[in-house]
């Protein structure tokens, strides 16, 4: 059997522990942590006990973790606005790279985080978990069969109740643009998914309701044009007291030619039909692969690692959904239409 690939970890806590405990030990026979990295202790030392490691594999310091320990790949997972530093840091070290989404906090970082990854070559694959749940990968098979005709426009609502303060997380109750930046990030990747295309152009506005236990803006409405001419139309709420559509049971519905394609959050993919005699509905069967969400990436990713084909989600790709996130964010403060496939244009100057 082939060694196994060594991964130094960036991120003991919060999702990164879920990584550490939920995720990697179903891949324990491809690969293994060989070190860690966290500026708090004690999700630093709880992961670093479940893990086994010694002392001089766990770090404060991401600098120096990177210069001390041989591996063949990083997965980061640590707050937006510390990816630009890791992903860096590996692209100096010609080491692979599996980051958990958004690709950075700002459009500058995520254009600094393209560019060294291309110049250096390493690989980097964005984890999009969503597109790779059992619902979703059936309403796209809907849509990519083409069973109820051609696309016309997609809906797509999150809406949350996260009216306490630190019920989302306690950063991402202080960060600007928190629903943008931590939740439409998911939501714009998969309105790209569904349509088969990438944003052209969007407008909307993103705003904090008086009411809101967050300091940046958590609501917003936007409505893009993708490259195919299928519309979108995105509602996000994070100050949701009534219907629920929160993380895994968001609702999207696919407007078609021939009739819709609908998921809500109860999870059932339903298909209403135009026919002769009216309008039929019919529950869809979910697609069940071989691994879901989270697992379905690190497959995808190790995979590319052993010789396999690239995923879909690599850092090309993603860009784009990057590029929607924060064309949505100049589009509500300049109250104005953003140029998506413009932002990504200049990516090559």
């Amino acid at each position: 059997m082939a060694d196994k690939l060594r991964c130094l970890m960036i991120g003991a806590g919060g999702m990164a522990g879920g990584f550490v405990r939920n995720f990697f030990p179903q891949f324990a026979d491809r690969m293994e942590v060989v070190g860690l990295v966290d500026v708090k202790p004690e999700p630093l030392a709880a992961s670093g006990d479940f893990l086994g490691l010694p002392a001089d594999r766990r770090f404060a310091d991401m600098a120096e973790a990177f210069d001390r320990v041989e591996a063949d790949f990083c997965c980061i997972v640590i707050p937006p606005a510390f990816h630009k530093q890791a992903v860096l840091l590996a692209a100096e070290r010609a080491m692979d790279i599996l980051s958990e989404k958004p690709i950075a906090d700002t459009w500058e970082d995520c254009r600094d985080i393209h560019r060294a990854v291309k110049a250096s070559g390493v690989k980097m694959q964005v984890v999009q978990n969503y597109r790779y749940n059992a619902t979703m990968l059936t309403v796209k098979q809907v849509l990519a069969e083409q069973r109820l005709g051609r696309c016309n426009y997609l809906m797509g609502r999150f809406a949350a109740d996260y009216r306490v303060r630190g019920a989302w997380g306690a950063f991402r109750h202080e960060i600007p643009h928190s629903l943008l930046i931590e939740g439409s990030v998911h939501h714009f990747d998969m309105l790209r998914n569904l349509s088969g295309a990438n944003c052209e152009h969007i407008a909307g506005w993103d705003w904090n309701p008086a009411w809101s236990s967050f300091d940046g803006e958590s609501s917003g409405h936007f409505v893009a044009k993708m490259t195919n001419g299928v519309i979108v139309n995105y509602e996000g709420n994070c100050s949701e007291a009534g219907v629920q559509n929160s993380w895994h049971k968001e609702l999207y519905r696919a407007e078609c030619e021939g009739g819709a394609v609908t998921v809500d959050s109860d999870l059932v993919v339903r298909t209403w039909e135009k026919l002769p005699s009216g309008l039929r509905m019919e529950e869809v069967p979910l697609v069940r692969p071989q691994y879901e969400g989270h697992n379905a990436i690190i497959d995808q990713f190790l995979t590319w690692k052993e010789g396999g084909e690239a995923p879909v989600t690599v850092l090309d790709d993603n860009i784009q959904s990057a590029a929607m996130l924060f064309g949505a964010i100049r589009a509500s403060e300049g109250n104005c239409v953003v140029d998506v496939a413009g932002m990504v244009g200049e990516l090559e100057k």
